[in-house]
């Protein structure tokens, strides 16, 4: 469901937003209500998989202009030139709401964490919670694979409520016990049918011999009488 990087499978970024809403009906993806700072950018690239040290200094150094530029191209967003401009920040922050927003259906976290544009403390602590669950190494990174998954998992969840099966099958198993004696009351009649049987063999070697003609007249005289009748 998630936009993937490979040269095959690269997708419109806009239009994997919108898949992503059709996941989380209930969730709005805003714009990001104030830029963020460059420790706070950092954590959001450093917490989706880009390789990048936090800190507050200006986003100018190498490995974060060359993480910007890869979540730039990943995302097919134009310019891509490895600056955190305000397009830049905005998409990146609704990438961030829809993890938090599947994080929040698929483990469902009570009180659930809040919906924003920051890969913060309890974002982490979440996606460390969904990584041990999957018996997955807990980095609290929720780096492309994991939120592809993640993304699964929360459409199945949608799609296959929990719920509704359990409640079919327990009304099942207890009408069959009761209709189960009524059928065993059956093999009682049974005895009457097997003595039939016993009696017809002895009779039909003794009217065999007799009453053979008696079979043919009777055919013979019912055809012959109802032609006459309808003529």
């Amino acid at each position: 469901m998630w936009c993937g990087f490979g040269n095959k499978s690269v997708t419109v970024a806009a239009a994997c937003l919108v898949t992503a809403s059709l996941v989380i009906s209930d969730t709005a993806f805003g714009v990001s209500q104030k830029n963020y700072t460059p420790q706070q950018f950092r954590a959001v690239l450093r917490g989706l998989g880009y390789k990048v040290k936090v800190s507050n200094a200006p986003l100018t150094d190498a490995e974060t202009k060359k993480a910007i530029l890869e979540f730039q191209k990943g995302y097919k967003l134009q310019p891509a030139d490895g600056v955190a401009g305000k397009k830049t920040e905005d998409f990146a922050a609704s990438i961030v709401q829809i993890l938090q927003a599947n994080l929040n259906l698929v483990l469902k976290l009570k009180p659930p964490i809040t919906r924003n544009q920051y890969y913060g403390p309890k974002t982490e602590a979440a996606v460390r919670q969904y990584q041990k669950k999957n018996q997955l190494q807990e980095t609290g990174i929720a780096d492309l694979p994991l939120r592809q998954k993640l993304d699964q998992e929360a459409e199945s969840n949608i799609n296959n409520p929990a719920s509704t099966p359990s409640k079919v099958p327990s009304t099942k198993p207890k009408a069959s016990p009761t209709a189960s004696p009524e059928a065993t009351s059956t093999p009682t009649e049974s005895p009457s049918p097997t003595e039939s049987p016993t009696a017809t063999p002895t009779e039909s070697p003794q009217a065999s011999p007799t009453a053979t003609p008696k079979p043919t007249s009777k055919p013979r005289s019912k055809p012959t009488s109802t032609p006459k009748t309808k003529s």
